[in-house]
């Protein structure tokens, strides 16, 4: 759903990007936020559900496998997604700690990891998501069904935490409680594919410190802020259609013919060009897609990096995975599917950008 929004302040030119540090105006209803575990009471049994009975839930999360198959999704030449205001970014913020001067290789970026949550059947499920660049460096996107429910219809999923490089049950640098969600409002109330995106901003990370025997309960240590510990990629927002992107999630599942070309248990990543696609099966008429082979379970969520240097391990945010679709009918999906990032997009993250969590420990 495109809305005619009004620019509110110049621009300056950055690279092949045009860096609009003042954002389109929004109306403040067309942003939705919900709480997640807005208090150190609610963070704590989060953590104890991940946590107890020997990670068991972490265990035995299953990829997501709610909306994954787009159906009917196309390539189209004419129509589809459009600026609705001059071209923006938000700068990244790195990972200099390891960054690799020199490579031939794609080095991973480490801020992509798993988002964990309770679906409505009750039972563990995961989905791909990254930290990005906030001023309390402590938010993470991911696709809006991957924090909203829409299988119940009840405002949220339950017991939602992000663990960057999670792997196995190990979780290197913490785990990360989501204290409030935001969305776009037409995603919540209309399920508008177009505006299937999600921002979460998160406690900071803990990591387990022995047993309080006296409370009979786990103790936790504060390992700071997600930002700091992993860095987050920038914000791009308006940009044309038809640029490369670097494609990075944890694909699961299998394809329609059976076959099951990925397992979820590490990172992956594909490359190529964007270009519009029209889904109506999710009510997608300003979506972009872009050539690739992962299965959607599991890699619902990924994050669409544009200009992503490896070096440094950051781009700049561009899309995120809604579903997958086989576009030709060989029952092999060949296309990732994103909403299209606009100033409406950037609305939604910037009512997320400036507001604090706190610790949990």
């Amino acid at each position: 759903m495109k809305r005619t929004l009004v620019f509110g302040g110049g621009v300056a030119a950055a690279g092949l990007l045009a860096a609009g540090l003042v954002a389109p105006a929004q109306a403040a209803n067309d942003v939705k936020s919900t709480n997640l575990a807005n208090t150190n009471f609610a963070a704590w049994q989060v953590i104890n559900y991940w946590w107890g009975e020997k990670h068991s839930n972490f265990v035995n999360a299953t990829p997501y496998n709610v909306e994954t198959d787009v159906k009917r999704a196309k390539h189209i030449s004419t129509g589809g997604p459009s600026a609705d205001s001059k071209a923006g970014i938000v700068p990244a913020i790195g990972d200099e700690k390891k960054a690799a001067s020199k490579s031939k290789n794609v080095n991973l970026p480490r801020t992509t990891g798993k988002v964990f949550f309770r679906g409505a059947d009750g039972k563990p499920h995961w989905c791909s998501a990254t930290s990005v660049q906030s001023q309390y460096r402590n938010l993470v996107a991911t696709a809006g069904h991957c924090v909203y429910d829409t299988v119940s219809n009840k405002a949220t999923l339950d017991k939602w935490v992000f663990v960057p490089g999670y792997y196995q049950g190990k979780t290197p640098w913490g785990i990360y409680v989501g204290k409030t969600a935001y969305t776009h409002y037409d995603f919540d109330v209309y399920e508008d594919g177009d505006r299937n995106y999600a921002f979460v901003t998160v406690y900071n990370g803990v990591l387990p410190d022995g047993w309080d025997r006296k409370k009979r309960r786990m103790k936790i240590k504060d390992v700071g802020r997600l930002g700091d510990n992993v860095g987050g990629q920038g914000l791009a927002y308006n940009q044309k259609v038809g640029v490369n992107v670097f494609v990075f999630g944890y694909p699961s599942g299998s394809h329609p013919d059976g076959n099951h070309a990925f397992n979820g248990k590490t990172l992956k990543w594909t490359y190529g060009k964007t270009f519009a696609v029209q889904a109506p099966a999710i009510k997608g008429e300003e979506l972009i897609g872009t050539k690739s082979s992962f299965t959607g379970q599991g890699a619902i969520g990924s994050s669409w990096l544009l200009q992503y240097k490896s070096a440094k391990r950051i781009g700049y945010l561009n899309g995120v995975t809604i579903g997958v679709s086989d576009t030709d009918g060989n029952k092999r999906y060949d296309t990732s599917v994103s909403p299209y990032f606009d100033g409406e997009t950037y609305g939604v993250y910037k009512a997320a950008i400036s507001n604090w969590s706190g610790k949990i420990a």
